[in-house]
């Protein structure tokens, strides 16, 4: 049964090819085996991972097992504060961890709260109501307005049926559904108009229909598969932070044997040497760095949630800033998902309407200037049949009655369509110039409606007013025009000529390829009729009054936005269901479409190969009419070419793509909550502005993460080449055990801290997107760690050497100029601090302007010289007190790596990696061709 295509049969086929009568429905006998031989109608959530395997998971990260290594050494060492430290930090992350990864899994189950619990039937030839996980191919499910469709169903009888399906397919509207085979093999899931999708909602009208799927096998289960399937990716930070642990550990270790082995060449006590060698080991791998990562990005989602985005992933607040290519859905997320007239067309007059969303505020407008509705017999005449000949309505909601006058005041109030939206679309047009429901009522008497249907394509109703009676109607325009004898031309009612025709015609094509839905506004003035006219009757000789245009428009700020994605060198491409027309319009108006750009449709892409697909990828810039399967086929060969992609959506289609990119992002307001629980960010706000201030976020974390870690391993490299020239020298221990260890707690810590909460720098928005494959050691950060450790490490062991050169052979000289070089090496840290504030240098950037890290300066700084001058603490850290030729020693030995390597970056002139506002080499450098 499966492999039939069950679009193209008739209602007769149906019945035949699931053995079911369309009257009587299934026998209770029959609908048991079926149950037993196809399942319940329920979606799987597929292997499920027990909390405690989960939670033992986040343990097997190899910077974990580094930790834990640096623990038993700190145990070892007696370092036991060091220990439950290290220990602290490892449960911590392993805690965070598994909330985030317990809840991304709850997609499926909020996919599952879409199936309708209970549905009518016909059983045994009664209609009956059962469990809709009971359900079985062949059940006979009646269904109305307000119902949500329990499976796949075929319909056998539609009567005015309207059905919601913009999170399935991506329509922004209703779709007119019908009974009639379609005999088009390839069609797209948006198209096939005779189907009944599980999960989507009827709006309006009533409806008969067979089920064909049931569970896993509905295109809602399609999507909990792809969901089930489909894996969360490594971010890019988790991927740069294990690189980053293998290569600390691997050098740590070769240094520190070097260090041992250099000591005990040279006649220092192997026991002695095996402790400072450790205790490098400690200090070479950063114990802290994870915990700074987790406090770096958790002070950043603080930052973001100010900003409406709420993040539920940390990993992600720094994928964000590196995101090369944003795919986003149109309806709801580049647009504002609310049907909106923009335009009307009156007697040969184009009109303009402003205001946006459901908010009855705006103008009509003509040439830019304020219609005057009094004067505009036309215009009030659209205007009423808009208002009357309508079943929706607008209303204003408060947050509640406490504060309704409050809320009023401060015009927080929002304003929601009840009915259908290309209806409610009207309701808003009309209440814009003061025309409302409310303020004809008592004009105007409703006495009969002639229902919408699929044939007539057109709605009207009859009305008394002034004694007399009245036809207003609204529909498609081709079909009537058909009934229309007269038309409103420059005020007077005047025979509808075949040019008059023509030109209302030709308004209806300009206006549909602007990619708006039009309706035609016609009406009749009935003197000879006292009763309800036949339908045919009533719907004769109208007189054809004006076309209205209407849209679901695109959010205000998203094209500001789009083009601050460019400047950052940030590919943005629309994915949607909607129509092909629609979406190039839209993509048009907010600038998404590039020259030279293409637009491909889901029938092109089921026709294209992986390989065929990568090969156009970069070209492509909107793709219309497609599935949740193209979705996650157009972010997977994104990824394959190199991109970082952030997949945007709201819809329960979105969800798979969502959860492969390598972030994803959900709406929080229309979104629902498959796409939340896929998603890693959430737009509280729904805006797509919004992204923007999260790639900036994310990139302004990923260069304070830069910032620590250039700070960190270049104050270990120091540490660490300090101790492995004075063997190589010769030269007895310039640092002992504890005086290292003390440096790795205090020093490397508070000051690393506070510059994850740096501020970014101006032109972090210029730049561009750094690879996905980019090591973290990438644009000269890995000179610059080299370079200043070299010199702190040099310097330092200078510092040594001029004060023990007094007295070798003296143990307080040593002792001495192993306090030099403690606080020189303490102090040339500390100056460093601030030179990692900036990729250029030290002079680039206000040294105050960090007041976290003046204050972790400051803070360092007073317990180095506790440890100096206080005399209990002296024994324990092996100190004397420095004097003023001591200290003049240090500060300078401490402050010329950085000074001197400052002076020469702002001599040399060199300048960050920026996007050239060339716009050919902005598109070349993200791979699209201009």
């Amino acid at each position: 049964m499966e492999q039939k295509l069950w679009h193209q049969m008739n209602a007769d086929e149906l019945q035949q090819a699931l053995d079911v009568n369309g009257s009587s429905g299934l026998s209770s006998e029959e609908a048991g085996k079926r149950l037993e031989a196809h399942g319940a109608n329920e979606l799987s959530e597929g292997e499920k991972i027990s909390p405690i395997a989960l939670f033992l998971n986040q343990f097997k990260d190899f910077m974990v097992l580094v930790l834990m290594g640096a623990t038993l050494i700190s145990g070892l060492l007696g370092e036991y504060l060091d220990a439950i430290t290290i220990v602290a930090i490892i449960v911590i992350n392993g805690i965070l961890g598994f909330v985030q990864e317990y809840r991304a899994e709850r997609s499926l189950r909020a996919l599952k709260k879409l199936s309708a619990p209970t549905a009518h039937v016909i059983r045994n030839g009664e209609v009956v109501q059962i469990q809709a996980d009971h359900l079985v191919p062949g059940d006979i499910v009646l269904l109305e307005s307000g119902d949500r469709i329990p499976a796949d169903i075929r319909w056998l009888e539609t009567n005015v049926c309207y059905v919601e399906e913009s999170a399935l397919t991506g329509e922004s509207v209703p779709v007119n559904k019908h009974n009639q085979a379609i005999y088009d093999a390839s069609i797209p899931l948006g198209d096939q108009k005779n189907f009944g999708f599980m999960g989507t909602m009827v709006t309006r009208g009533t409806g008969k229909g067979v089920v064909v799927r049931t569970g896993m096998h509905t295109e809602m289960g399609k999507i909990a598969d792809l969901i089930q399937q489909t894996e969360s990716m490594e971010t890019p930070l988790q991927h740069r932070l294990e690189q980053l642990g293998k290569i600390l550990i691997i050098l740590a270790l070769v240094l520190t044997v070097m260090v041992v082995v250099a000591g005990i060449m040279h006649g220092q006590p192997a026991y002695g040497m095996f402790l400072a060698g450790v205790s490098l080991a400690v200090a070479a791998i950063p114990e802290g760095l994870p915990a700074i990562v987790t406090i770096a990005l958790a002070l950043g989602v603080q930052r973001m949630i100010k900003r409406k985005a709420i993040v539920r992933k940390l990993p992600s607040v720094e994928t964000l800033g590196c995101a090369s290519v944003i795919c986003s859905d149109k309806t709801g997320t580049l647009t504002q998902n609310k049907m909106t007239v923009t335009h009307m067309w009156l007697g040969g007059r184009v009109l303009q309407v402003t205001g946006e969303g459901y908010e009855p505020i705006g103008q009509i407008v003509e040439s830019d200037k304020a219609v005057d509705l009094k004067n505009d017999q036309a215009l009030r005449r659209l205007l009423q049949i808009a208002a009357l000949c309508n079943n929706a309505s607008l209303a204003e909601t408060f947050q509640s009655e406490s504060n309704k006058k409050k809320v009023k005041d401060e015009q927080q109030s929002t304003w929601e369509i009840k009915g259908d939206p290309t209806e409610g679309a009207l309701v808003v047009l009309a209440s814009k110039a003061g025309v409302t429901q409310q303020s004809l009522s008592s004009l105007y008497d409703r006495v009969n409606e002639y229902p919408f249907d699929s044939d007539r394509k057109r709605m009207s109703v009859q009305l008394k007013h002034q004694g007399g009676q009245l036809i207003y109607s609204k529909g498609a325009p081709d079909m009537l025009l058909d009934q229309c004898s007269y038309v409103l031309w420059d005020g007077k009612v005047v025979p509808f000529t075949g040019t008059l025709r023509q030109k209302v015609l030709a308004a209806n094509e300009a206006m549909a390829k602007s990619a708006l839905r039009v309706l035609g506004m016609a009406y009749r003035d009935l003197k000879s009729y006292e009763h309800a006219p036949t339908e045919a009757d009533a719907e004769c000789n109208l007189i054809f009054v004006g076309l209205t245009g209407m849209i679901d428009p695109p959010r205000k700020e998203v094209r500001d936005a789009i083009v601050t994605c460019r400047r950052a060198g940030i590919k943005t491409v629309m994915i949607t269901g909607d129509h092909q027309t629609t979406a190039e319009a839209i993509a048009n108006q907010l600038g998404i479409m590039q020259r030279g750009g293409l637009l491909y449709t889901g029938q092109q892409l089921a026709q294209m190969s992986d390989d065929e697909l990568d090969n156009k990828v970069d070209e492509v810039f909107v793709y219309a009419r497609v599935s949740p399967e193209h979705k996650l086929r157009i972010v997977k060969s994104l990824q394959r070419k190199g991109h970082v992609v952030a997949m945007t959506g709201d819809g329960v289609n979105d969800a798979p793509a969502i959860k492969a990119a390598d972030i994803g992002i959900a709406m929080g307001i229309t979104g629902t909550d498959v796409s939340k629980e896929a998603s890693a960010l959430i737009l509280s706000d729904d805006n797509f502005s919004t992204i923007v201030a999260a790639i900036e976020e994310g990139r302004g974390i990923y260069e304070n993460i830069r910032k620590f870690i250039r700070y960190l391993l270049a104050s270990n490299v120091g540490e660490i080449l300090t101790m492995f020239i004075a063997m190589m020298l010769g030269f007895p221990l310039p640092l002992v055990p504890i005086q290292i260890l003390w440096v790795n707690l205090v020093t490397d810590g508070l000051p690393a801290m506070a510059l994850g909460v740096d501020q970014a720098e101006k032109d972090l928005m210029e730049q561009r997107p750094r690879g996905a494959k980019e090591n973290i050691f990438a644009r000269r950060l890995g000179w610059k760690i080299i370079s200043r450790g070299i010199l702190i490490g040099v310097f330092t062991l200078m510092a040594f050497w001029l004060t023990l050169r007094v007295d070798w052979n003296s143990a307080e000289q040593l002792l001495k100029a192993q306090s030099v070089a403690f606080a020189t090496l303490v102090m040339a840290q500390l100056i460093h601090v601030f030179d990692c504030r900036s990729s250029r240098s030290i002079f680039h950037r206000n040294m105050f302007q960090n007041r976290y890290l003046v204050f972790a300066v400051l803070s360092s700084i007073i317990l180095l010289l506790a440890v100096l001058y206080i005399e209990p603490l002296q024994p324990v850290f092996k100190t004397v007190p420095l004097d003023l030729r001591d200290w003049a020693i240090t500060l300078v030995a401490a402050g010329i790596p950085t000074f001197v390597m400052g002076i020469g970056s702002v001599w040399s002139g060199r300048k960050p990696r920026k996007t050239n506002t060339n716009r050919n080499v902005l598109v070349k450098s993200t791979n699209i061709r201009a």
